[in-house]
C-alpha cells in the first residue's frame, strides 16, 4: 500500500537518510542517551572506587592497630625505662608486614615512642587523641603533619585496665589516591567499550528501523498511515489481520460487519471472538487458502488467507472475505462430498480389523450408521460364514449383522435365513445386475412388499421409507449383500448420488470379508491338521497321571505340541514343544518333530542327547526348506516363510521306581513343580538354544531332581503366560498363584489354570500338560548283585522264582527264569562287572540285567550246527518287548513279560512256554 517507489528506494523518499529520517533521529537519540548513561556510570564508578579504597584503608589500619595494641608484652614494654628501644623494631616489622604506611606507639599524652620516621620520635602527635586516652578505638581522616592519612587510633591497656599508651597506624591519603588512579584506565576503557557497543547497537536498530520504514521521515509516515486508514475502511471486502500468537491485530469495518465482531475485538484471542470453529481454526493455522467457503451466521463467506511476513514462521496471517451467500447450495453439496470421503477413509481403517467373517460384516454395518443410513443389514452366504468358497443359490443368505440408530427394529434378527424369491425385489435386482439398486419409496415397492407382506407392512409402519441394496462382490463372485435403510430419523430418501458411495463402501467391505473367509478356511485346515497330529489318546502307563489341554490361537494356528511316551523300565517321557510361526507349515513341522521325538525315544537316550539329535534334524529340515525356497516356493497363508524352521522343546524323563526326574530344555520355558503341600517352584534348567540355531560350543545339559509321590509337573508353552497385555514374568507370577493349592487332580488343575490364565482372544497357541507323579511300591521291586561266575546264575534264578511266587506270578515264572538265565549268562560271558539284576512288577513284569560294558548285543538266527547264539532269540520270542538302554557307564538289557489280566496292573495274557519249541531251539 506504500507504493513501489517507497519499497525500491529509487524515489526521493527512498533516498532520504540522515537525521531527516525516522531511523536517523532514533540513532542520534539512542547515541546521546548511551553517552550520558556511560558518563554517569563512569563517574559513579570513580566515586565508588574512592569510597571503597578509603573504607579498605580504614579497615586495614584498624586491624593493624588493634593487633599491635593487643600484642603480648606491649604494656610491659611501655612501662619499661626505654619504650622506644623495646618497641621501635617491632613497630617497623608490623608496618612492613601489614602493608600500611606507618605504625606509631604514643604515650598517653601523645609523645611518640616509635614512628616510621625516626626523626619524629619524641615529638607530640597531632590530632585528637583524647578519645583514645578515654579507652575508645576509632578511625579518622587525618589532615596535618607529617602527612594527610587515613589512620586508626587504639588505646593500650594494662592488666588493671588503665591506658598506658596509644597505637596509631594508617595509610596516607596520597596512597589511597594512587589506588583510585590506578583503576582509571580500566574504567575509561570499559566506558569507551560500552559506548562503542551502545553506538553499534543503536546503529543496528537504526538500520533495522530504516528497512522497516524504508527511510521515510515522520511526515511521510503520518501521511502513509492516513492513506492506509482511508483505503482499509472504505473497501467493501472484509480484512482481518491476526498475530502469530493468535490475537486479532486489526479488523476493518466490513470484517466487523460480516463476522459480527465486538467493538473491543482487537488484541483479543481469536478463540474468544465467537467465530465459527472452522473459521477460527483457519485463522490460527495461518495456512494459505483461496476462496474457501465458510458459514458466518446466515451468510456464506468466500475466504482467502495469506501468511504475513513473506511466509515467515513467526508471522501471522491476513484474511480477506466477501459475502457469497448465493453459493449455499454449492457449499452443501461440497460438504456432503467431503463427509462421504471422510466416511470412506474411516471405513478403510475400521472394516477388516480382525480376520473374522462375522465381525467384519458387523464393522460394515457399524461404519454406515448413522452418517449414511439409519439401519444396515448384512447377509452372507452360509459357505462364506464357514470360510468355504461361495456356492449354492444366491436367493438364500444368512443375516450376519444388523446395526441401527435404535435398539429395536422391524427387520429380521441376526441368524435368520433371508430368501429373495420374488425377482422384482430390490435385492434380487441388485444380485442380477451386479450393482447397487435404490428403492426410494418402500411404500410403493410392490416386489418388496410381495416377498413378505406382513414384515413389509410392519417396516413401513415403523418408519422405514427408503432402501439402497448393493451386492458384496469379490473377484467377481457374490459373497453376500448389504442393505442400507433410512427411517424417520433421516427424511431424505436415497438418491442417485448415493450409489457410487455405497458401491465403493461395499467393495471395500467385500474384500475384507473375502480375506477373512480365506483366513477362516486356512485356519480351519490348520486346526484340523494340528489336532490330527497331536495325540488323541494318551498311552496307558503307571508312572504319572496326566491331563492335557491344547487351544489354537484365534489369529492363526501355531506349532505347539505335547506328548507322553512310555519308556522301558516303567519310565515315561513327557514332552512339550513350540514350532516357530503359524499356519499349515508350522503344524506340519510340528508333526514331523513329534514323530522324530517318538522315534528318538525308542533309543532310550538321555534328554540332552535326544535334543542334540533333534537339533541336527531341524538343521536338515531347514536346509531342505531353503532349497525349496530357492526353487520358488512361496510362503503359506499366514505369511510365514516355509523356509524358516525353528522350535523349542522341553523333554522330561520320570522314573517311578526311584522318583528321579531328568529334564533338558532347548529354549523352552521350564516346568512348574507343585509339591504335595501346595508349594510351587520353578526348577532352574541349564539354558539351551532353541532347536535349529545350531549347538556350536554349547551342547544341551540336563537337570535332575527327585519327585515325591503326588507332586505335579506342569509343562506349558509361552502362549499360556504372555500376550500383548501381559509379559512373561507377570504371567509366571499369576501361574504360581493359580497352582498354589493342594489336593487337586490333574484335570482340575488344567481347568483352573486355563480359567485364570486364558486371554479372551489368545494370540498364540497354548499347550498345557499336567502330570501327577506316582511311585511303584518298594515291595514290587527286587534287585540282586551277581558275581562274575557262571555258577551264580542258578542262585539268582531261585531267588527270582521265590519273589515271583510271593507276587503270585507263578504262571510267568518259568519264562522269567529262562529270560533271566539268558541275560545274566550273556552279561557274565560278554560283559564287565558289576552285574546287576532287577525285577519290577508293574503292568508287565520287567526283567533288567545291567553290566559295566557298553558292547551292544545283536539278535541273530543261529544255524543248526551253531553251538550258541540263541539266547537273545529266546528272549525276543517270549518277551513282549525287549531292548538295550545305555547309561553313562555300561548298559542295561531289559525285557517285559506280559501279565495275565487278573493280576493287579496286568493287561495282556502271559504266553505259555512250549517245551517242544524249546527243544527245537536247543543246540
Amino acid at each position: 500500500m506504500t507504493g513501489g517507489a517507497d519499497r525500491s528506494g529509487s524515489g526521493p523518499q527512498g533516498r532520504r537518510s540522515g537525521l531527516r529520517s525516522v531511523a536517523g533521529q532514533v540513532f542520534a537519540l539512542q547515541a546521546l542517551i548511551a553517552l550520558l548513561i556511560i558518563a554517569a556510570a563512569a563517574l559513579a564508578l570513580v566515586l565508588q572506587g574512592k569510597y571503597d579504597s578509603e573504607r579498605e584503608a580504614r579497615s586495614r589500619s584498624l586491624a593493624v592497630a588493634e593487633g599491635f595494641a593487643h600484642a603480648p608484652g606491649l604494656a610491659d614494654a611501655l612501662r619499661s625505662p626505654d619504650p622506644t628501644a623495646a618497641l621501635q623494631a617491632r613497630a617497623e616489622a608490623a608496618r612492613i608486614g601489614s602493608g600500611v604506611d606507618f605504625v606509631a606507639v604514643l604515650a598517653p599524652d601523645g609523645a611518640r615512642y616509635t614512628d616510621s620516621d625516626p626523626s619524629l620520635i619524641g615529638q607530640r602527635a597531632q590530632g585528637d587523641i583524647a578519645r583514645a586516652r578515654a579507652g575508645q578505638s576509632f578511625t579518622e581522616i587525618f589532615h596535618g603533619a607529617p602527612q594527610d592519612a587515613v589512620r586508626a587510633v587504639v588505646p593500650v591497656r594494662a592488666a588493671d585496665g588503665t591506658v598506658v599508651g596509644i597505637v596509631t597506624s594508617g595509610v596516607e591519603v596520597e596512597t589511597v589516591g594512587q589506588a583510585v588512579q590506578g583503576r582509571l584506565p580500566l574504567l575509561l576503557g570499559a566506558a569507551a567499550g560500552g559506548l562503542v557497543i551502545a553506538v553499534s547497537g543503536a546503529a543496528l536498530v537504526s538500520a533495522r528501523l530504516r528497512r522497516q520504514t524504508h527511510g521515510l521521515g515522520p511526515a511521510e509516515m503520518t501521511r502513509l498511515k492516513e492513506h492506509h486508514e482511508a483505503v482499509l475502511h472504505s473497501v467493501k471486502e472484509g480484512v482481518v489481520i491476526v498475530a502469530a500468537d493468535g490475537r486479532l491485530l486489526l479488523a476493518n469495518d466490513e470484517a466487523r460487519r460480516l463476522l459480527k465482531l465486538p467493538e473491543d475485538a482487537e488484541r483479543l484471542p481469536v478463540t474468544e471472538l465467537g467465530l465459527e470453529p472452522r473459521t477460527a481454526a483457519l485463522l490460527l493455522a495461518g495456512e494459505t487458502v483461496t476462496d474457501e467457503v465458510h458459514p458466518a451466521g446466515d451468510r456464506l463467506l468466500a475466504v482467502n488467507v495469506r501468511p504475513t511476513g513473506n511466509g515467515a514462521a513467526d508471522g501471522g496471517c491476513v484474511m480477506t472475505m466477501r459475502d457469497t451467500t448465493e453459493l449455499a447450495a454449492l457449499t452443501g453439496r461440497a460438504e456432503v462430498a467431503r463427509g462421504r470421503l471422510r466416511l470412506l477413509y474411516e471405513a478403510g481403517t475400521r472394516i477388516g480389523t480382525t480376520l473374522d467373517v462375522v465381525r467384519t460384516a458387523e464393522e460394515l454395518s457399524e461404519v454406515a450408521v448413522p452418517r449414511f443410513a439409519d439401519f444396515v443389514t448384512v447377509e452372507l452366504l452360509d459357505p462364506v460364514v464357514r470360510g468355504e468358497e461361495p456356492s449354492g443359490a444366491f436367493t438364500e443368505m444368512r443375516r450376519t449383522a444388523l446395526t441401527g440408530v435404535r435398539a429395536t427394529s422391524p427387520l429380521q434378527p441376526v441368524g435368520d435365513l433371508i430368501r429373495f424369491v420374488v425377482p422384482t425385489t430390490p435385492m434380487a435386482s441388485a444380485l442380477d445386475k451386479g450393482r447397487a439398486v435404490i428403492q426410494a419409496d418402500l411404500a410403493s415397492a410392490q416386489g418388496w412388499r410381495a416377498q413378505d407382506p406382513e414384515g413389509a407392512a410392519e417396516a413401513v409402519a415403523y418408519g422405514l421409507h427408503s432402501l439402497l441394496t448393493v451386492p458384496l462382490l469379490a473377484r467377481g463372485v457374490v459373497l453376500g449383500m448389504a442393505n442400507f435403510w433410512r427411517a424417520a430419523d433421516t427424511p431424505e430418501p436415497f438418491g442417485e448420488e448415493d450409489l457410487s458411495f455405497a458401491e465403493e463402501l461395499a467393495a471395500r467391505a467385500a474384500l475384507a470379508i473375502d480375506n477373512a473367509r480365506r483366513f477362516t478356511r486356512e485356519h480351519t485346515m490348520a486346526v484340523a491338521l494340528q489336532r490330527s497330529l497331536l495325540p488323541r489318546v494318551l498311552p496307558d502307563q503307571s508312572a504319572v497321571s496326566v491331563a492335557h489341554r491344547y487351544l489354537p490361537a484365534k489369529a492363526g494356528v501355531g506349532g505347539d505340541w505335547f506328548d507322553v511316551i512310555p519308556l522301558p523300565g516303567a519310565r515315561v517321557a513327557l514332552v512339550v514343544g513350540d514350532v516357530v510361526g503359524h499356519g499349515v507349515h508350522a503344524a506340519a513341522t510340528m508333526g514331523r518333530l513329534r514323530t522324530a521325538v517318538a522315534n528318538f525315544s525308542t533309543l532310550d537316550l538321555p534328554p540332552d542327547e535326544l535334543l542334540g539329535h533333534l537339533d541336527e534334524l531341524i538343521d536338515r529340515l531347514g536346509e531342505e526348506n531353503e532349497s525349496g525356497a530357492e526353487d520358488g516356493d512361496e510362503s503359506d497363508g499366514d505369511g510365514t516363510a516355509e523356509g524358516s524352521t525353528g522350535a523349542t522343546c522341553l523333554y522330561v524323563i520320570y522314573d517311578p521306581t526311584s522318583g528321579a526326574c531328568t529334564m533338558s530344555s532347548a529354549g523352552h520355558p521350564g516346568p512348574a513343580l507343585v509339591r504335595p503341600d501346595g508349594s510351587v517352584e520353578f526348577p532352574a534348567l541349564p539354558a539351551g538354544l532353541p532347536l535349529g540355531l545350531g549347538l556350536g560350543e554349547r551342547p544341551f545339559e540336563s537337570a535332575r531332581l527327585r519327585l515325591e509321590p503326588g507332586s505335579k509337573l506342569v509343562m506349558f508353552t509361552d502362549g499360556l503366560l504372555e500376550d500383548r497385555a501381559r509379559d512373561f514374568d507377570t504371567g509366571l507370577g499369576l501361574l504360581r498363584e493359580t497352582l498354589a493349592r493342594p489336593d487337586r487332580s490333574p484335570e482340575q488343575t488344567c481347568a483352573d489354570v486355563l480359567a485364570a490364565m486364558l486371554f479372551p482372544v489368545p494370540s498364540d497357541d497354548i499347550a498345557l500338560l499336567v502330570a501327577s507323579a506316582r511311585r511303584i511300591p518298594a515291595d514290587r521291586i527286587a534287585e540282586w548283585e551277581v558275581p562274575g561266575d557262571p555258577s551264580a546264575v542258578s542262585p539268582v534264578r531261585n531267588q527270582a522264582a521265590a519273589r515271583l511266587a510271593a507276587w503270585d506270578l507263578e504262571e510267568v515264572g518259568f519264562t522269567a527264569e529262562l529270560v533271566l538265565s539268558e541275560l545274566i549268562t550273556n552279561a557274565i560271558r560278554y560283559g564287565k562287572p558289576p552285574v546287576h539284576v532287577r525285577l519290577v512288577y508293574d503292568r508287565a513284569l520287567i526283567c533288567e540285567v545291567s553290566d559295566g560294558s557298553s558292547t551292544s548285543p545283536h539278535l541273530r538266527h543261529a544255524t543248526d550246527t551253531d553251538e550258541g547264539g540263541r539266547g537273545l532269540f529266546l528272549v525276543a520270542q517270549f518277551a513282549q518287548r525287549w531292548g538295550t538302554r545305555y547309561a553313562r557307564r555300561g548298559k542295561t538289557i531289559w525285557a517285559e513279560l506280559p501279565i495275565a489280566p487278573e493280576h493287579p496292573g496286568g493287561d495282556v495274557a502271559a504266553p505259555l512256554v512250549d517245551p517242544d519249541a524249546l527243544e527245537d531251539l536247543a543246540w
